[in-house]
C-alpha cells in the first residue's frame, strides 16, 4: 500500500454480533455515556429510561431536585421495572409484576408483605445505582464500578479539540433550551457515523447546502482536522442556516474570534457537538445493534429565542438536512461491509489519515 494511504478496519468489525457485544462490554458499559437533557426532567418524579450497552438505565429527577441513574431493573425477580420510555411519577416506581415499590431516591420502599419478611433489606435491596454526571446541561452516565475521569474520558476531548477547554464555556451550552429534537434510526454501524462526522473528504459530494455556508469544506478537510481551528463563514453568507440568510443573533458569551466559525468536536463514544455563534447542535449515539443506531439530535437556542417562538426552521434545515446526507451515505456502506470487496477494508487518504486513530482506539479499547 502507497504511504500516502493507510488501511481501515476490515469488514467484519461493522457486521460481527460478537465484536458489537465486546464493544458493548468494553466502550459503552465501561466510559461516560451522554444519557439525556436535563432539562428534560423538570420536575421531582420525571423519569427517561435510556439502553447503554446491554443495560436499561432509569434517570430519575429526585424529590430533593438531584438527578440519580439507577438500572432499571426490580431487585426481586429481575423485571424491567419502567416499561416507558419516558414520564413522570409521583413518589415512587412500582414493579409491575409483583408491586415491589421504589423510591425516587432507589431505595426499596415497599412489598406486598414487606413487613413479614425482615431479612428484606430495603436499601440492599434497592435499585442499583449508576455513576451519574451533569456537564453542558446533560446527564451523562457510567455504568462501570470505577468510573474512569471525567475530566480525562470526556472534557479531554474539549481539550484536545479546541486546544483549551473554556473555548466551549463562553457558547453557555448549560443555559440553553431544545429548540428542536429530531431521532433518527440509522441502518449502519456506530462506527460508521463516527467515521462519517469525523471526516469532510465527503462534504463537496453530498453536502451541498454545508459547503456553501463553509466554502473551505470543499477542500475535503473538516473543521475537527485541526486543533482550535473553525471553519469561517463564507463571504456574503450571513448566518448557519440553510440558504446563508440571518441568524438568530450572536449568543452572549460567544467571542469575537468564534463569531462566523462552525467548530465539531467528537466526544466518543457516542457524542458529537456542534459550535455555532447562534445555536449548538448535539448528537447523542445509541447503538442498538450491530447495524443499526439510534441518533437524537438537539438543536439549543437561548431561553429568548425559544420562549419568543422565534422561528428557528431556517437553521433546523440546514443541518438535518447534512446529517439526512450523512446516514443515507452511511447506510449506502453498511451492506458492503460483508462484501468479499471489503474483507481486508478499505483505505484513508490523507485528509482522513486521522479516523485511523479512531480505528486504533477501538482495537485497544477492545484488546484486539
Amino acid at each position: 500500500m502507497p504511504a500516502s494511504l493507510i488501511p481501515t478496519l476490515p469488514g467484519h468489525y461493522y457486521t460481527d454480533p460478537t465484536i458489537f457485544a465486546r464493544e458493548q462490554s468494553r466502550i459503552f458499559e465501561t466510559m461516560w455515556f451522554c444519557a439525556a437533557r436535563a432539562s428534560d426532567l423538570p420536575h421531582p418524579g420525571g423519569f427517561t429510561s435510556v439502553q447503554v450497552g446491554r443495560e436499561s438505565v432509569l434517570v430519575v429527577r429526585g424529590r430533593d431536585g438531584v438527578l440519580r441513574a439507577f438500572l432499571n431493573i426490580c431487585r426481586h425477580r429481575g423485571a424491567k421495572l419502567c416499561t416507558a420510555d419516558s414520564g413522570e411519577v409521583k413518589r415512587a416506581f412500582r414493579c409491575p409484576y409483583h408491586a415491589w415499590t421504589y423510591g425516587l431516591d432507589g431505595k426499596l420502599i415497599a412489598a406486598p408483605n414487606l413487613t413479614r419478611m425482615p431479612d428484606v433489606d430495603r436499601v440492599e435491596y434497592g435499585l442499583v445505582s449508576v455513576h451519574l454526571r451533569e456537564w453542558l446541561g446533560y446527564a451523562w452516565v457510567c455504568l462501570a464500578d470505577e468510573p474512569p475521569s471525567f475530566g480525562d474520558d470526556v472534557m479531554a476531548a474539549v481539550t484536545e479539540r479546541l486546544g483549551a477547554l473554556a473555548a466551549i464555556d463562553s457558547y453557555e451550552i448549560d443555559t440553553l433550551q431544545v429548540g428542536r429534537r429530531i431521532t433518527y434510526d440509522v441502518k449502519a454501524n456506530w462506527k460508521l457515523i463516527v467515521e462519517n462526522f469525523m471526516e469532510c473528504y465527503h462534504c463537496a459530494t453530498i453536502h451541498p447546502e454545508l459547503v456553501e455556508v463553509l466554502p473551505e469544506f470543499a477542500d475535503g478537510y473538516a473543521a475537527q482536522y485541526y486543533v482550535g481551528h473553525g471553519a469561517e463563514f463564507g463571504a456574503g453568507i450571513q448566518g448557519f442556516t440553510v440558504d446563508g440568510g440571518e441568524g438568530l443573533g450572536k449568543l452572549p458569551g460567544v467571542t469575537e474570534d468564534q463569531d462566523r466559525r462552525y467548530y465539531a468536536i467528537t466526544i466518543k463514544p457516542q457524542v458529537f457537538v456542534n459550535l455555532v455563534p447562534d445555536h449548538i447542535i448535539l448528537h447523542r449515539m445509541y447503538p442498538v445493534a450491530v447495524d443499526r443506531t439510534i441518533v437524537e439530535c438537539d438543536w439549543l437556542y437561548s431561553n429568548e429565542v425559544v420562549a419568543s417562538g422565534r422561528d428557528v426552521s431556517r437553521s433546523v434545515e440546514l443541518f438535518h438536512r447534512v446529517n439526512v446526507q450523512d446516514f443515507d451515505a452511511c447506510e449506502r456502506c453498511q451492506p458492503a461491509m460483508s462484501s468479499r470487496a471489503y474483507a481486508r477494508g478499505g483505505v484513508l487518504v490523507p485528509s482522513e489519515h486521522h479516523i485511523g486513530a479512531f480505528h486504533d482506539w477501538v482495537t485497544a479499547r477492545l484488546g484486539m
